[in-house]
């Protein structure tokens, strides 16, 4: 019986190797003092066309979100946000770079 979890819809269970599995919890996204991103440009496997990427976010992903969403404004073009990286379309380094000093970040220029 699994009278103990919350929010359960499980109310008994005749499988004596019933586990319960939790939902993951949600990841804390550390102040921006305590975080180190870098800053690059990249053309590789994009036919040749230049983007700014952001890398070392650590955190919630709607906060990674809701910064690539401001960079993206910034620099007025578009971008996506995936696999823990910031992409903007654009050679935007030095732009960036200076956005997320202002906002409290710790960055590291990646590249020429």
């Amino acid at each position: 019986m699994t009278s103990n979890k919350k929010n359960s819809r499980m109310v008994y269970s005749t499988n004596p190797d019933f586990s319960y599995e939790e939902e993951p919890e949600e990841v804390i996204t550390p102040p921006p003092s305590q975080q180190l991103l870098y800053v690059s440009l990249d053309k590789k496997q994009r036919k040749g066309k230049k983007v700014t990427l952001v890398t070392g976010f650590t955190g919630n992903e709607n906060d990674l979100k809701a910064l690539g969403k401001k960079l993206k404004s910034l620099c007025g073009t578009g971008g996506s946000v995936k696999n823990e990286e910031i992409i903007i379309q654009g050679d935007f380094r030095e732009r960036v770079k200076s956005f997320l000093e202002k906002e409290g970040f710790k960055v590291k220029q990646k590249g020429g």
